[in-house]
């Protein structure tokens, strides 16, 4: 039986539980109704003995697949913190609290990423069992582009990339595509587009016994590891020349002291970006290389807390880093501080002071 919940379509097919993100005008941006109704269809999934194994996809704009999911709804976001709405809270401690629950689901969680695969969208396949990525996968953590941070998770995942990959995604934003995201850790495996419908109906159709049985069937049944093993060597070496160094403004220094035109356009893509969240974000990276998930989770919503609050309202760089892409899109932001020499360590270090004690964080709960 379909079940509609808002934007998301969940049904019991066989022994598997399947759910479509289903607003494809919007790209299948998360709103905090559609984060309650995929936590508790993943509860009811999780107890129920029936279910053995969970995929998940989005919808495209000419039918399934073809775009996962480009985020949280980032005008939500700007409209409840110019309003004071509380709404605003709820959707980051139950949307993390969803990104939990699928990094430590007990059964396989296999997330179709084709399309889009950005912010909120990687928090709900990230830590998915099984990642399929397509030709068409075009995969970023884009934050720092409208003054925020890579959240859900992301300083947990990102860091774990090899070498400084971590840095360079968080930083810039940069756009991958699959079978980069194989290579650096963010997908499991490889699968033309054309079938993943294939796929999606055998998980209907085949009788499973077990849960390890569903798994072992998308790998080895479907599944190929396209990324090549040297394609991207010297661009790691690159990578991790800069981006290993100690601060945002060795780094932009370094890039722009190089004539090279990958350099050139990496320290452009920087001057654009929020300079207090580079240097945020910076940080955030290399603590969570050293924290755990849940730890990295409640120090990413101290984060998300502060980035909307220690300068309320419009006053707020992702306020206006949201006002100026989304809303009146001029792509002109007036960030606060403006250049990156002019961020202080003191501005920095406040995003790190959570607002809560550990006995009322609203996260204490994970782990």
């Amino acid at each position: 039986m379909l079940e509609t919940m808002t934007d998301v379509m969940s049904e019991v097919q066989g022994r598997v539980g399947f759910i479509t993100l289903n607003r494809p005008k919007a790209l299948n941006a998360l709103s905090l109704d559609m984060i309650r109704a995929l936590t508790a269809t993943l509860t009811e999934w999780r107890d129920d003995v029936e279910v053995l194994a969970v995929a998940v996809r989005g919808m495209g704009k000419e039918g399934p697949f073809g775009a996962f999911c480009a985020g949280g709804d980032i005008r939500f976001f700007h409209q409840a913190a110019l309003a004071g709405d509380s709404a605003l809270e709820d959707f980051f401690t139950e949307e993390y609290s969803l990104n939990y629950l699928i990094h430590t689901y007990p059964k396989p969680y296999i997330a179709f990423m084709d399309g889009t695969v950005m912010g909120g969208g990687m928090g709900i396949s990230q830590g998915a069992s099984v990642r399929i990525v397509s030709e068409r996968t075009k995969m970023a953590m884009p934050e720092t582009n409208i003054g925020l941070f890579p959240d859900v998770g992301g300083g947990y995942f990102l860091s774990r990339c090899p070498g400084r990959s971590g840095e360079y995604l968080a930083l810039t934003g940069q756009m991958i595509g699959g079978r980069e995201a194989v290579k650096l850790g963010l997908a499991d495996g490889f699968m033309e587009s054309g079938r993943l419908p294939v796929l999606w109906d055998s998980l209907v159709n085949t009788p499973f016994e077990s849960s390890g049985a569903v798994e072992h069937w998308v790998r080895t049944k479907f599944m190929a590891d396209h990324a090549h093993p040297n394609i991207a060597s010297t661009a790691q070496a690159r990578i991790d020349k800069f981006f290993a160094l100690p601060s945002v403004k060795t780094i932009i220094d370094a890039l722009e002291a190089d004539a090279s035109e990958w350099a050139v356009q990496t320290a452009g893509a920087l001057r654009k970006r929020s300079p207090l969240m580079l240097h945020v974000v910076l940080e955030q990276v290399r603590r969570a290389r050293r924290m755990s998930l849940p730890e990295d989770l409640r120090m990413e919503r101290d984060l998300v807390y502060r980035s909307f609050h220690l300068r309320p309202g419009a006053a707020s760089d992702t306020v206006e880093g949201i006002r100026a892409l989304a809303i009146d899109k001029d792509h002109s932001p007036k960030w606060n501080p403006s250049r990156i020499e002019d961020v202080t360590p003191e501005m920095v270090a406040e995003f790190f002071e959570s607002p809560w004690p550990p006995e009322a964080h609203p996260l204490r709960q994970l782990g």
